[in-house]
């Protein structure tokens, strides 16, 4: 009995060390993505969208308030719905969470969310998915391959549209193409990774949705393939020169009877880290 004893508490030491040294790299990857924030940028003109197809030259007018210093690093608040069901059984959690998007370099999102007794919290990001219950048992411990990078390069791509348009101007980088009167399609590459985005854009340049084909393994077959995942974008605010959405639904297959948001989420502040000296 007594071994067992000595046997469960290293258990448990061990875990919690494995906790801690979890939310240090979530310490650490935040400071490491602040430092991207360019020290000197420029400011926005719109002379830099002329050549652009006109619905994205419409977004960036809505988005982009004209002489605006040009950040592309944010650190984004929220709160709202999770899900971990499906579209029969969604069983909503309430969440809140901290998110610093530094496209293309990373992101990562550090989320804690309850159900009655059911706590989950953790963090996902570019280099990893790392979530546990209650604090000391791990649920989910997945990155480092080709498949996760794959897939997070797709939503930090998408959620850059609408919440660090700096982010996905014009470059050698990052391309922009018409796909319909009001739809602009973006492509983005960074490290031998390619994602484009579509973004839909009312006659204001306001972006109302975005949809993209993502690498995601969010199946009943449990593969990693293409299928469409997209969001619905509203309640835009005025955040430093910038105009972005604070309420996303989003949800893994877009468009098909499949669909359902499994995030729900109101943003409570928007801010850029100072750059850096």
């Amino acid at each position: 009995m007594r071994l067992m004893v000595v046997g469960i508490v290293w258990i448990l030491l061990g875990l919690v060390g494995w906790r801690i040294f979890d939310q240090m790299a979530d310490r650490a990857e935040v400071i490491w993505l602040h430092a991207v924030q360019p020290s000197n940028p420029s400011v926005f003109q719109h002379a830099m969208i002329a050549d652009l197809p006109e619905p994205a030259a419409r977004f960036f007018r809505f988005s982009i308030a004209e002489g605006t210093p040009l950040l592309p690093v944010a650190a984004i608040e929220m709160k709202g719905q999770f899900s971990l069901g499906d579209k029969e059984s969604p069983n909503y959690m309430t969440m809140q969470a901290s998110q610093v998007l530094a496209a293309p370099t990373g992101f990562i999102w550090r989320m804690r969310t309850r159900s009655g007794h059911l706590r989950l919290s953790g963090s996902d990001g570019l280099k990893w998915t790392r979530f546990w219950m209650g604090g000391l048992l791990p649920v989910a411990h997945a990155g480092g391959d080709a498949d996760h990078a794959r897939s997070a390069f797709g939503r930090m791509v998408a959620e850059a549209v609408f919440w660090t348009p700096a982010a996905v101007l014009p470059s050698r980088d990052v391309s922009w193409e018409q796909v319909y009167h009001d739809t602009a399609r973006v492509t983005v590459r960074h490290n031998g990774m390619v994602q484009s985005v579509d973004v839909s854009v009312a006659s204001d340049g306001q972006p109302t949705k975005v949809v993209f084909q993502r690498w995601s393994n969010a199946n009943p077959d449990k593969v990693y393939r293409l299928q469409p995942f997209g969001g619905y974008l509203s309640r835009f605010q005025d955040f430093q020169g910038y105009r972005l959405p604070t309420h996303i639904e989003a949800g893994n297959h877009f468009g098909t009877d499949a669909y359902f948001p499994f995030f729900i989420a109101d943003v409570t502040e928007i801010t850029f880290p100072e750059p850096k000296n």
